[in-house]
């Protein structure tokens, strides 16, 4: 394995496993670490610096979590995720997105309220500026302020991790035309809805973006030889 990562630095508020972890996660999601490729524990506990057992303990988290796969007799591997894959992790969360902004019609504060329509102002800023690292950053935190306002832990969870698993091929949709402009109008008009207490406008403009995301996704990944249609 080339030398690509960099030795982990320590973070007094997290437990070791969880840095290595998230260190793995974003290596995946950025392309480092590319799908298909096997993942040794030696290398990688070399590469950032540290002992096999948080990288055990890390490569078992993100098993969990879709980023990669463990086969009997022939070790751990990227996921090598395919368009039914994403097809399938779509259908949970358009269900999730939408219960998720009807509860945060229904239980947002005033403060958050705020919050949200401060980050559209940023994100738009970030998209005149063309600061593609900053508007996906902003949109982060964007739907984490939403799950928050939902009140209901489990349910946010659930929905970061689905949406961490196709974070990595977020750039098929980014690139398409217009695309950028169009998500920020469907975000707006949720929060309309959401800071009007809407809970049923709210699902269903949720439930739209969802759909219109997919549609984005799999026709930017369609032609590309990394994924299959199995």
């Amino acid at each position: 394995m080339t030398k690509r990562l960099q030795p982990i630095r320590l973070d007094a508020y997290k437990p070791l496993r969880e840095v290595v972890s998230e260190t793995l996660r974003q290596a995946i999601q950025d392309g480092v670490l590319k799908p298909g490729e096997r993942l040794m524990e030696i290398p990688l506990a070399e590469e950032l610096g540290v002992s096999r057992t948080p990288i055990r303990e890390a490569i078992r988290k993100l098993e969990l979590e879709g980023f990669v796969v463990m086969v009997p007799r022939r070790g751990t591997y990227v996921a090598n995720i395919s368009l039914k894959d994403i097809t399938q992790v779509f259908e949970i969360r358009s269900a999730l997105e939408e219960l998720a902004a009807g509860l945060a019609a229904e239980r947002i504060t005033e403060e958050e309220i705020e919050t949200l329509e401060r980050m559209l102002v940023e994100i738009g800023d970030h998209m005149e500026n063309k600061n593609m690292e900053s508007v996906v950053t902003a949109d982060v935190e964007f739907h984490e302020v939403l799950y928050r306002a939902s009140r209901n832990e489990r349910l946010a969870d659930i929905v970061h991790n689905l949406r961490e698993q196709t974070y990595r091929f977020r750039s098929f949709s980014m690139n398409q035309p217009g695309r950028l402009r169009k998500t920020w109008e469907e975000h707006r008009q949720l929060v309309e809805a959401i800071a009007s207490h809407n809970a049923t406008q709210a699902r269903k403009l949720a439930r739209i973006h969802m759909e219109h995301s997919e549609q984005t996704l799999l026709q930017g990944m369609e032609e590309s030889p990394e994924f299959t249609k199995a």
